[in-house]
């Protein structure tokens, strides 16, 4: 390896390094403030770089958040063989806990609809990948048709749209809507005879 090389390396990996402390100083101030709250400054200055440097890593609000819902997702990733249905609701408790992650997902999901928005790809391809995960989860519950008579690959934007739609229900009142409880019951219905 050349001298030049390994500097590149080197740089390469602290730029990692400061992407990754970025990430984590949007979560803490998006947790401590909300989605509308999160600025760039209060980002830059938790880490301690003016909003130009920051700006060079993330060149706007949305591709930080973006970058932020793509790394919840890696954090909140189970293996393909280890996923299973009755672990959704853990998920829906586990993410009951973070609701300024929650208000961010649910923000930039209702704004990617929008055309032109930069998380518009980044929910495009969840969406296709999280409603395949679900077929699979499904499938590998009940066989080829669900005891209400639905395939798997029918059930499963059913049960992406419920939970999403809970999310959107708890952040607005979250006294009235026991997201877990909820899930439970929504899974019943699925598991019930048609």
């Amino acid at each position: 390896m050349s001298y030049r090389d390994g500097m590149s390396s080197t740089r390469t990996a602290r730029s990692g390094e400061r992407r990754a402390e970025i990430l984590r100083a949007a979560l803490d101030v998006i947790a401590e403030r909300g989605y509308r709250g999160a600025s760039l400054a209060a980002v830059a200055e938790r880490v301690g770089l003016t909003q130009q440097g920051l700006l060079h890593h993330f060149p706007t609000k949305e591709a930080l958040l973006v970058a932020v819902l793509e790394e919840r997702d890696q954090w909140d990733s189970v293996p393909s063989s280890q996923w299973r249905l009755d672990l959704l609701g853990t998920l829906v408790e586990y993410n009951a806990m973070r609701p300024g992650i929650v208000q961010t997902f649910s923000a930039l999901l209702g704004e990617s609809v929008t055309e032109g928005h930069p998380a518009r790809e980044f929910f495009t391809r969840r969406y296709v990948g999280v409603r395949e995960s679900m077929a699979k989860v499904l499938r590998a519950e009940y066989g080829e048709r669900l005891p209400g008579g639905l395939t798997p690959e029918r059930a499963a934007p059913l049960l992406v749209a419920v939970l999403d739609g809970l999310q959107y229900q708890w952040l607005l009142d979250p006294e009235a809507v026991d997201m877990p409880a909820s899930v439970r019951d929504f899974l019943e219905l699925l598991a019930a005879e048609g």
